[in-house]
């Protein structure tokens, strides 16, 4: 049986490779679907993410990665999936998730939406999350593979490795 794993994955993050990983052990194949998003400004271009994913799951036999636009169910038809993998992180995530693949049960009778909780320590993680620590300079090593983590870096945020600490912008003055 054939899976998707449809996103944007801008940029991947732990969270989504725990959903890939454990996905690949209950499914024949699963295909990491990497949606072009024109309401998304994104950090990474559509061959970037690509090759970073292709990076981060190399070890994984099963796995493939490819890019799409449009109708993720129209898409799961042209490669022969019937399920699209869906990662739930908090009770937000599923009411917007369901309301998704009662649509896409509407689309295709055919497809099926299958939920994966995500593991306790990726509750919080998004690459929005990402995204948002790396821009105020803190740093994201923990939430994404070594290899994301230095693009992001080197990209556009910071020329070196960002210090952890925050900075102070108003210090309080002294009183003698």
């Amino acid at each position: 049986m054939i899976a998707i794993y449809p996103g944007s994955f801008d940029p991947i993050t732990l969270g989504h490779l725990d959903v890939i990983s454990r996905g690949s052990k209950l499914f024949e194949r699963v295909i990491v679907a990497v949606l072009q998003n024109p309401s998304k400004s994104p950090l990474f271009t559509m061959q970037e993410r690509i090759d970073l994913i292709q990076q981060s799951i190399s070890h994984i036999s099963n796995v493939e990665v490819d890019c799409f636009d449009g109708l993720t169910v129209n898409y799961a038809k042209l490669r022969g999936a019937s399920v699209i993998i869906r990662g739930l992180r908090v009770l937000s995530d599923f009411e917007k998730e369901l309301q998704m693949a009662h649509t896409n049960k509407t689309l295709s009778e055919e497809i099926e939406t299958v939920f994966l909780a995500t593991s306790t320590e990726y509750g919080f993680l998004s690459s929005s999350v990402v995204k948002e620590i790396a821009r105020f300079g803190g740093s994201v090593d923990h939430l994404v593979p070594k290899h994301v983590a230095i693009d992001i870096y080197k990209k556009c945020y910071a020329k070196i490795h960002p210090e952890s600490t925050p900075t102070v912008k108003n210090p309080t003055p002294k009183i003698n």
